[in-house]
C-alpha cells in the first residue's frame, strides 16, 4: 500500500534494531519519511540505516539506551542536529522477561519497568515539544506507543510484563487528554503474538517452550504487519485519531 501523506515527515523510532521497530523504520523510509533509528545495538542500526539509504531513503542511526536519561537526551540532540524537529514518534523499545512473581526477580522487574514504562516516558519528554510545535504549525503530529494484548489478557508468569504494558496503555489514554487538545494524535497499539526477538529475552526454558507452542498453534503476526498498521494509522487525515488498536492473530482468543 502507498501512504503518500507520510512523505517528508520526520520520525523517531525506538527499538529500531530489530522486530517491529526495524520493520516500521523500513516501511516509513520507503514512504519518504526521514527516520531516526534509536536502539542500543549500534551495529544493527548502522546496517539498517545503510540498507534504507541504499534503497533511496534517509536514515540516521543513533545508538541510545532508553533506560539512561543522558543517553536519550544526547540522542535527541543528535536527531535535532541532523533532521531538525520531528513530527512522528514510535515507542517500540521493550523487553519481556517472564517468570513467576514468587521467584522475586527484582532485576527483571526493574529492567522491564525502566525500559517499557520509564524509557517510553523519557522519549516522550525528549520529543513532545517537537510534536506540539509541529501541530501548532498545522502539520500532522503523532505519538505511537506499542503496548501489548498483555495489558488486558493475563498470562501466568507475565505479571510484571503485563503490568508495564497496562501502564503504557493507560499512559497513552492520559496523554490524549494533554496532547489531543493541542492537535497531537496519540495511538496505542496492542499486538497479540508477534514474531519478534522478545521471546528470546527470557531465561526461563519453560516459558520459551510455551511461546514456541503458541507460535505453532496460533500463526503469529509478522513485524511487517505491525509496521503496516503504524503506517496506516499515521497517514490518516490529521483530524482523525485511531486512538486504540488491538491486533491479534485470528486464532488467538
Amino acid at each position: 500500500m502507498n501512504y503518500d501523506s507520510l512523505a517528508d515527515r520526520t520520525a523517531v523510532i525506538t527499538g529500531a534494531a530489530s522486530g517491529m521497530g526495524a520493520a516500521t523504520a523500513e516501511l516509513l523510509a520507503a514512504q519518504g519519511v526521514r527516520v531516526a533509528l534509536l536502539a542500543r545495538r549500534g551495529d544493527r542500526l548502522t546496517e539498517l540505516a545503510e540498507k534504507i539509504t541504499a534503497n533511496g531513503g534517509r536514515a540516521l542511526a543513533v545508538t541510545a539506551d532508553v533506560t539512561d536519561p543522558a543517553s536519550v537526551a544526547a540522542a535527541a540532540d543528535r536527531v535535532h542536529e541532523t533532521f531538525g524537529r520531528v513530527d512522528l514518534v514510535v515507542n517500540s523499545a521493550g523487553v519481556m522477561l517472564p517468570n513467576p512473581i514468587t521467584d522475586g526477580r527484582e532485576d527483571e522487574w526493574a529492567r522491564m519497568i525502566d525500559t517499557n514504562v520509564t524509557g517510553a516516558l523519557r522519549v516522550i519528554r525528549a520529543f513532545a515539544g517537537d510534536l506540539v510545535e509541529a501541530a501548532a504549525a498545522g502539520r500532522t503530529a503523532d505519538l505511537v506507543n506499542v503496548s501489548s494484548i498483555g495489558a488486558h489478557v493475563p498470562f501466568p508468569g507475565y505479571a510484571v510484563y503485563s503490568a508495564t504494558k497496562a501502564a503504557l496503555t493507560q499512559l497513552s489514554a492520559s496523554l490524549r487528554t494533554e496532547l489531543g487538545p493541542r492537535d497531537v494524535r496519540v495511538t496505542n497499539i496492542e499486538p497479540g503474538l508477534t514474531e519478534t526477538e522478545l521471546g528470546g529475552h527470557a531465561d526461563s526454558a519453560e516459558h520459551a517452550a510455551q511461546l514456541d507452542e503458541m507460535a505453532a498453534a496460533l500463526d503469529p503476526l509478522a513485524a511487517d504487519e505491525i509496521a503496516d498498521l503504524i503506517a496506516y494509522t499515521t497517514s490518516r487525515p490529521r483530524h482523525l485519531n485511531l486512538r486504540q488498536i488491538i491486533v491479534l492473530p485470528t486464532r488467538q482468543a
